[in-house]
C-alpha cells in the first residue's frame, strides 16, 4: 500500500481521520495558508495538482458534490487514473453483503446499507444514514447525516439530501437536485430543483 492522501483540508477530512482511515499520510489543499499545518494528526503537504506527481492513493474529502466532481475532472486531466482513488467505509458501517460501494466514496459511522444497494463513485454518506434495498445512488451524490431512503430510491448524480431528510420508497431525486434538511419527500424531485418541507415542495411554490 502506498498510503492515502486526502484531497481537501475540510471538516470531512477530519471526520474521515477521526473514523480511523488507515494509511493516511497527508492532505492536499489549494489554500496555501494551510500548507504545513497539522490537521487531524496529518500534515497538509501542498496543492491538489501535486497529486499527479505522487504515488499515494487519493480520497476526495470535499463536502459539496459539484466541487468533488470538478476536482476529479481536474485530476483526470492531469493523468490521474481512476484506480488511484481509495474508498473509505468506516468500520462502524453495516454494509449488506449484496450491496456495493464505488471507488472514491466515503461512508461514515452508523450508516446501515441493506440489500442490493448500489452506491456510485465519489459519493459521500455522512453518519447514521439508512440506505435500504435496491437503492441506487449515482456518482458524486451527498447524503448528510441521518438521511433515510426507502427501498428502490434513485438519487441522481451530484444530488444533495440534507440532514435527517426522509425519502419515500420508489422515488427519484434528480441529478444536481437539493433536498432540504428535515424534509419528507413524497414525490419525485426533478433535476436541479431545490425542495424542502413536510411534505417537501419546490422552494417558491405555495402550498
Amino acid at each position: 500500500m502506498n498510503g492515502v492522501l486526502l484531497i481537501g483540508a475540510s471538516g470531512l477530512a477530519r471526520e474521515v481521520l477521526a473514523a480511523g482511515i488507515e494509511g493516511a499520510v497527508g492532505i492536499l489543499d489549494d489554500d496555501e495558508s494551510r500548507h504545513g499545518q497539522i490537521i487531524g494528526g496529518v500534515p497538509v503537504l501542498g496543492a491538489v495538482a501535486s497529486a499527479a506527481a505522487r504515488a499515494e492513493d487519493l480520497l476526495i474529502t470535499i463536502g459539496p458534490s459539484g466541487a468533488r466532481r470538478k476536482v476529479v475532472a481536474m485530476l483526470a486531466a492531469l493523468g490521474v487514473a481512476d484506480e488511484r482513488f481509495a474508498t473509505f467505509v468506516s468500520t462502524g458501517v453495516r454494509l449488506g453483503a449484496t450491496s456495493v460501494v464505488g471507488r472514491g466514496s466515503v461512508i461514515l459511522d452508523g450508516t446501515v446499507i441493506t440489500a442490493d444497494a448500489a452506491i456510485g463513485r465519489h459519493v459521500v454518506v455522512m453518519p447514521n444514514c439508512t440506505i435500504t434495498h435496491d437503492d441506487v445512488i449515482a456518482d458524486f451524490a451527498t447524503l448528510a447525516a441521518g438521511v433515510s431512503l426507502g427501498g428502490t430510491v434513485r438519487v441522481g448524480e451530484a444530488a444533495y439530501i440534507g440532514m435527517n431528510a426522509s425519502v419515500r420508497q420508489q422515488l427519484s431525486i434528480g441529478p444536481n437536485a437539493t433536498v432540504g434538511m428535515g424534509s419528507v419527500v413524497l414525490g419525485d424531485v426533478p433535476a436541479s430543483q431545490t425542495w424542502a418541507g413536510v411534505p417537501a415542495r419546490e422552494l417558491g411554490v405555495q402550498a
